[in-house]
């Protein structure tokens, strides 16, 4: 089996990942606001591990199909080992099997974003070393000529075979026995491991630019590796912000928030290169990917400065908990994460498919803008909740009091993310058609 073929399959994965994601999410949703809603049947319990671990492996099953796909082109060569490719498919794709049916067997961990019970992380690291010896076998030795995105791809693999291990620490005596030591370990494997999967989305989204713009200087240029290195400096210290409210080390707390005050940068190349991108995207709107990279590129303008408030202490003090710590993690995940995804998910579909644009053109011209729209109305209304419910907490306001103020905005998040669903399946279902049609 060639490499393409097998890169289509992680992407075919992904994309049946993210359906499933979708259909969990809203039901979760519905059961906010319908409390008894599939109570029998499916609990909120059960929705939110799924929807979370499903939407993950949508990122992660996506973004490492893109990686086989265009590394060979990359390297100059053929693919260390596409029997290995192949293999790190099946193995990934049966830890997805196993995973859900654990979950809808009541086999939880009872750890956030990892649910599963630990003795999976094994095997989650078993098939990622498949990865990195095909990547690391298939690019050239002198590592240092390589562009940034090929830099983005190692950090982002190395750094999630070292954050899952990481994160499962707390199956240890030392770390389990201490609440501090445990939490302040695995809230900082799980904000490392947000960072090796952006390192994985942000690596290929760079290199489908650079095929679209035909520009190869743009990622070997100084100021990409500058805010590479910020990008990975962050990586590895910014964790700290989601440890605020945990009694450790206060150096640790304060060399958090210097490195997250460094997204400043970020926010300021953004706005000096707001018009060129808006120009940019007025010449090349007929391109559907660049679509979503613009869109992305307004989410990451809005999720930086909310990432920067919620960074301050003082401010952390009352958020985190919150639905503006979700709206966070939502606006990053579907806002960023999922539109750079798919804008290199549609890259990869019209250069196995060419005529796949025309066929199937309108339904991402109503599905893109549908989706950004449903998405800015989810994401303010999960702000005002944590507004909320923060005020309420501040003046002991009963917790059922409470869920009454936040029920007319939970209606709203769930009719948002209807939306959200619905616009993503128009996007998502002709590629699902496509991957499975197209063989070569």
């Amino acid at each position: 089996m060639n490499h393409k073929k097998t890169a289509a399959l992680f992407i075919l994965t992904g994309l049946i990942t993210m359906v499933l994601g979708l259909v969990f999410g809203v039901v979760g949703g519905f059961q906010y606001i319908l409390p008894d809603f599939l109570k029998e049947q499916l609990t909120f319990q059960t929705t939110r591990p799924l929807h979370v671990y499903l939407v993950i492996s949508f990122i992660f099953s996506s973004a490492v199909g893109c990686v086989y796909y265009f590394l060979p082109g990359v390297a100059g060569r053929k693919l260390y080992s596409p029997w290995l490719a192949f293999m790190h498919w099946l193995c990934h794709s049966a830890i997805i099997v196993v995973v859900i049916t654990g979950f809808f067997c009541g086999h939880f961990s009872g750890r956030e974003y990892l649910e599963f019970p630990p003795v999976m992380a094994l095997v989650i690291l078993g098939s990622w070393s498949l990865l990195i010896v095909n990547f690391f076998k298939t690019m050239p030795i002198r590592f240092h000529h390589q562009p940034v995105y090929v830099w983005s791809w190692a950090t982002g693999i190395i750094f999630f075979f070292i954050t899952v291990t990481e994160a499962h620490l707390w199956v240890l005596p030392y770390f389990h026995n201490n609440i501090i030591r445990d939490l302040t370990v695995q809230w900082k494997a799980l904000g490392s491991m947000v960072g090796s999967w952006n390192m994985l989305v942000y690596g290929t989204t760079f290199y489908v630019m650079e095929r679209i713009t035909n520009d190869k200087t743009i990622a070997q240029s100084k100021t990409a590796f500058f805010f590479y290195f910020l990008s990975l400096t962050n990586l590895m210290f910014n964790w700290g912000h989601h440890t605020y409210i945990v009694p450790a080390s206060p150096v640790v707390k304060e060399v958090s928030y210097i490195i997250s005050m460094t997204e400043l940068l970020f926010i300021g190349k953004i706005i000096y290169t707001w018009r060129q991108t808006y120009i940019a995207a007025r010449l090349n709107y007929s391109l559907i990917p660049y679509r979503l990279f613009t869109a992305g590129d307004f989410w990451v303008f809005l999720n930086l400065i909310l990432a920067i408030i919620i960074s301050v202490p003082a401010v952390n003090l009352y958020t985190h908990g919150t639905h503006i710590t979700v709206a966070h993690a939502m606006g990053t995940t579907i806002g960023i994460n999922t539109n750079l995804l798919l804008g290199c998910v549609l890259f990869v579909a019209f250069d196995r498919s060419p005529e796949f644009a025309n066929r199937y053109k309108k339904y991402f011209m109503i599905g893109i803008p549908l989706l950004n729209m449903s998405l800015l109305v989810f994401w303010a209304a999960l702000l005002i909740c944590g507004v909320i419910k923060s005020s309420d907490t501040l003046n002991s306001v009963p917790f059922a009091t409470m869920m009454t103020h936040l029920q007319p905005w939970f209606v709203m998040f769930t009719g948002a993310g209807v939306c959200i669903m619905i616009s993503l399946f128009l996007i998502l279902f002709p590629l699902i058609r496509i991957f499975l049609k197209k063989s070569d």
